[in-house]
């Protein structure tokens, strides 16, 4: 099948188109001719956490520059027409984790921020050899949720709901450190006591000893004490593992599960849902906010480094050689990119401890990510009888090669011996059956994001076109063995591997959180144990991305906690 495969594509001559969606940035971005030399705060990158910060620090009344390397603003949180007609969340797909209160504080609803609640959260089909083939879907409802499960068995059934419960409190214990900064233990106890208030109120009455033992445990171990059901313990485990170079046997992976849980939609802890004109649309009402507040947004202006003397800094220079003076700047770029890359050059030198665990930082990522043009929705067998336009089972998220957990840990492996997986583990979201602004009328977009798939094959060697094509092939092919007739719809497709990822959009390794969030490298220990803070220890150097507390993900605290800890300190300097 693969040789077919192959001629299939040459024949139809799919690719990607080599240009992106430059919607009308005219209210939101400035012509490059009005960069002005003095700024009170410079930020590099405007991802969706730089934006935040402008947002904020604006709307505090300082005179604000982000600079973007890009061409259009978002970072990872982007919307780009790669195929003539059709408009991808390129990186970024779904949305659950940005801060409630950063929606009120810079009221992005007001800026344009729409999100569509899922109505399935998951749907997972199953291949069986011989057999009609089934699936389970999981929803936003206890009563749906027991329906469903009690066809594979009516004890995991009933404890389903007790299970949400138990990791919704779970989630609960840990949300008020999204808002807050982590405690600076090095400061002294009694102000790490002081910083970790709200933490400490968060877990009152909670087991804190079953709160510790989930954290740090394998995503199998918490899952195999409540459920029996293979599909039903592999669906929920890949919250587990999603952006993660984890095993669901890996101890940790519980706590990557429960960084899933902590957001919401509307209201509704846990979920997940598409934002209305794709990612991009969350970057561009934040920039708006940004804009109102009379922040300046520069794109094609690419930051070479950070401007300094031995003692004091003194703002940036860009690629072309314009020098920019400020007295604040906020990297929305990785830890690895701030402090090997544009501040390297700081006479000043840098304690030895604090630049040693900045390239310790762990990046690596198993994630390639294809988005897909196609002109007819997916047919999958396992809903032969939902014969409706758009089966509801298909407007949420759709897990394949996921009937067991066994699935998930065989492709973990191939990946690190060097291999791509031959049977991917495959998260496909359709955002065009609710928003149809996003394809032409009957046709859709697709969303894969795939694991896993080293940054290096074999060790050192890079991807060539055939590895991409054989990859490509192997998702596809996966894709077709649920859904027949999948590669003939396909119009054109996209494809970013984890070095793909870091070339496009300055993800160090293609990680998708700026450094995994396993437990050594959050709160007491993000960016490093030497200075847990958007502060580095650069006077008017910060952090805003989620390389800094609290990490990963479309959330919006890192800026916010970066635009706060300036201002903190310029009221202390009384600037």
């Amino acid at each position: 099948m693969s040789l077919r495969l192959g001629r299939h594509w040459r024949r139809i001559g799919v690719k990607v188109h080599d240009h992106a969606c430059k919607a009308s940035y005219s209210s939101i971005v400035e012509d490059k001719g009005r960069i002005k030399t003095k700024y009170d705060a410079v930020i590099v990158g405007a991802g969706h956490n730089g934006l935040v910060a402008a947002a904020y620090l604006s709307k505090r009344g300082l005179d604000v520059g982000v600079f973007e390397r890009r061409h259009l603003i978002g970072g990872a949180a982007v919307t780009e027409e790669l195929v003539p007609g059709y408009k991808f969340s390129r990186a970024s797909y779904v949305l659950s984790l940005l801060r409630p209160i950063i929606i009120k504080e810079l009221n992005l609803e007001k800026h344009g921020l729409k999100v569509y609640k899922r109505e399935v959260g998951a749907f997972t089909p199953i291949l069986e050899d011989g057999e009609l083939p089934r699936s389970l879907c999981l929803f936003p409802d206890d009563e749906r949720n027991i329906m469903e499960i009690s066809k594979f068995s009516k004890s995991d059934a009933q404890k389903f709901p007790l299970y949400e419960k138990y990791i919704v409190d779970m989630a609960n214990a840990v949300d008020p450190l999204l808002d807050n900064p982590s405690p600076i233990v090095k400061e002294g106890i009694m102000k790490a006591l002081r910083t970790s208030a709200p933490l400490l109120k968060a877990v009152k009455g909670l087991d804190v000893a079953d709160f510790y033992e989930f954290v740090t445990s394998p995503i199998t171990k918490t899952l195999d004490r409540w459920f029996e059901t293979d599909v039903l313990k592999a669906t929920l485990a890949t919250d587990g593992v999603i952006g993660a170079m984890m095993s669901p046997r890996t101890p940790g992976s519980s706590y990557v599960l429960l960084h899933h849980m902590l957001g919401e939609v509307n209201g509704a802890k846990g979920s997940w849902g598409f934002v209305e004109g794709g990612m991009g649309s969350v970057s561009s009402a934040i920039a708006k906010s940004a804009v109102e507040n009379r922040a300046s947004i520069f794109v094609d202006q690419s930051v070479s480094h950070v401007t300094s003397s031995s003692d004091k800094l003194f703002g940036i220079t860009l690629e072309n050689g314009t020098q920019i003076e400020a007295k604040a700047v906020l990297s929305n770029a990785t830890p690895e990119v701030t402090f090997n890359k544009i501040f390297q050059n700081f006479s000043g030198g840098l304690p030895a401890e604090y630049l040693d665990q900045i390239s310790s930082i762990d990046y690596t990522s198993p994630v390639t990510k294809i988005n897909v043009a196609v002109n007819r929705i997916p047919r999958f067998r396992a809903l032969g009888n939902d014969l409706s336009d758009i089966p509801n089972a298909l407007k949420g998220t759709i897990h394949l090669n996921c009937e067991n957990v066994e699935c998930v840990h065989d492709a973990y492996v191939e990946a690190e011996l060097g291999r791509f997986s031959k049977r991917p583990m495959i998260e496909m979201c359709i955002p065009s059956t609710v928003d149809p602004t996003l394809a032409p009328e009957g046709h859709h977009v697709l969303s894969l994001f795939t694991q896993y798939t080293p940054y290096y094959l074999n060790g050192n060697e890079e991807w060539t076109s055939r590895d991409k094509d054989e990859y490509r092939d192997a998702v596809f092919r996966s894709i077709e063995d649920y859904a027949p007739g999948f590669t003939d719809s396909v119009v054109g497709y996209d494809m970013l591997t984890p070095m793909d990822l870091e070339k496009t959009f300055g993800l160090t390794g293609g990680n998708i959180f700026h450094g995994s969030i396993s437990l050594d490298q959050l709160f007491l220990s993000r960016p490093t144990s030497f200075m847990a803070s958007q502060r580095t220890p650069v006077p008017g150097l910060y952090l805003c991305g989620s390389g800094s507390h609290p990490g990963g993900g479309v959330m919006g605290s890192c800026g916010r906690l970066a635009a706060l800890a300036v201002m903190e300190d310029r009221k202390k300097l009384a600037l």
